[in-house]
């Protein structure tokens, strides 16, 4: 059960002020569904807007945060024309430049006589100065809340950026203080917070160097990060342990028929690769693999040799890739060999036609088909396997762990195997004991 401190972090997005159904759905495109997705979704850039001349002393291209009062407003009589209002204090006069600007709206965000504050990029435009579509509009009595430095956050289609700074601010200032998890001399060794005050420091940069990855606030969240999904698959790890696997042992015939039909040699390290991988698979206990290597390196095709020991011990595999582009094209590298084995094969993604589809998942439920290609579509709730016994997940970090063990619980007592072409340290590849607490590895470079 998860801890009900951590409750505001697990609720919708639209829980939060400003974000309704409609924006909704754009910030869950844009960072996750959740507030806890939004919060990781850190600033990209900033804007100082601290620099507050009067009007006389404001510089073309300089950001400036002016104090003015309203004049009039100049209504154009062609739509194509831009709406302009101007404001003066004691040193000169501004025109506010509105293109596609509504009357009503910019009558009541500037009223004639009152005095606004007004933010944004200072332009010359025949020799009087402009702002195009100010940034911030607000009364007298909200200056200080403009005169800061404003965090820019990366944006999709639809969104601004000032309802995702208010989602954001309101999103940290609900988020729990959390018990310290990390070591205290680790972290003042390091000069770190604690976690809610490194998430808000994020937030809030006041120079370039705050935007550094190895800013002190980026860094502990970082950490934070990297650390919890290992202990995530550590645990998975621990779990899959406690459970009886199962001994998949193949006879070798669809193997030299596929290694027959290559018109080249295996290299040494893909010879290497398969032999431990069947030695894990041939064991009683689960396997949980890492294959690495380079693009081009033969990983699909280790991967398939692989796939071959589950069906000659007849069973089933399934090879799960990221996109669609990338399923096919492995689909496309196994498929001759599959002809040339006997082995059925098919694919299964999201775009393909409900009748396609059908027969595909009769198919696995069957065990009419013996190895299945596709992408996040066979981890959906009404893909089911007639005996499946080893799942491939490929480039497995563009996955969660619960991807990842939602195709292992397809079967009983799966073994995992996962490709990526993510470089392994060197020291960590010459030291097997330091990868071997999370995976075992096999290299194909």
């Amino acid at each position: 059960m998860r801890p009900q401190s951590l409750t505001p972090l697990f609720a919708q997005v639209t829980s939060l002020p400003g974000i309704g159904p409609r924006f909704g759905k754009l910030v869950e495109k844009l960072a996750g569904p959740l507030v806890v997705d939004l919060l990781w979704h850190l600033p990209t850039g900033l804007i100082d807007r601290r620099n507050a001349p009067e009007v006389s002393g404001a510089r073309p291209g300089e950001v400036a945060t002016l104090t003015v009062t309203v004049e009039e407003h100049l209504v154009p009589r062609n739509p194509r024309q831009p709406y302009r209002v101007w404001c003066s204090d004691e040193t000169g006069r501004l025109c506010l430049t509105y293109f596609n600007g509504r009357e009503d709206y910019l009558k009541k965000l500037l009223p004639v006589g009152e005095i606004r504050v007004i933010s944004g990029k200072i332009d010359i435009y025949q020799a009087e100065i402009q702002i195009t579509h100010p940034d911030h509009v607000v009364p007298l009595d909200q200056r200080e809340s403009i005169l800061r430095v404003e965090p820019l956050y990366g944006l999709t289609a639809g969104l601004t950026q000032r309802p995702i700074q208010k989602a954001i601010a309101a999103g940290v200032e609900r988020a729990p203080a959390l018990p310290e998890w990390q070591d205290a001399a680790y972290l003042a060794r390091n000069g770190w917070a604690d976690w809610k005050s490194s998430l808000a420091r994020a937030h809030v940069p006041t120079e370039e160097a705050d935007l550094a990855p190895m800013h002190p606030a980026r860094a502990r969240l970082a950490f934070d990060e990297l650390l919890a999904s290992q202990l995530a698959i550590a645990l998975v790890r621990h779990h899959n342990r406690t459970l009886s696997g199962r001994a998949t042992k193949g006879d070798r015939r669809l193997h030299r028929a596929a290694l027959g039909a290559l018109p080249f040699e295996l290299t040494a390290s893909q010879k290497g690769a398969i032999e431990e991988i069947a030695a894990d698979m041939a064991k009683p206990e689960r396997m949980i693999r890492l294959l690495q290597g380079d693009v081009g390196s033969g990983k699909t095709l280790v991967a398939f040799l692989a796939m071959l020991i589950a069906v000659e011990a007849g069973a089933q595999a399934a090879l799960m890739a990221p996109t669609e582009l990338l399923a096919r094209q492995h689909y496309a590298t196994i498929a001759p060999l599959a002809d040339a084995t006997g082995v059925r094969l098919a694919l299964l993604t999201g775009r393909d036609g409900q009748k396609q589809k059908k027969e595909t998942m009769r198919g696995l439920a069957d065990g009419q088909i013996d190895l299945v290609i596709g992408t996040h579509a066979l981890v959906q709730d009404d893909v089911a396997f007639a005996d499946l016994a080893l799942a491939v997940v490929d480039e497995q970090h563009r996955f969660g762990v619960h991807q990842r063990m939602a195709l292992s619980s397809k079967g009983q007592a799966v073994d995992l195997l996962v490709m990526t072409a993510t470089p392994i340290p060197r020291t960590l590849r010459n030291r097997r004991k330091s990868i071997s607490p999370m995976w075992r590895s096999a290299s194909v470079c």
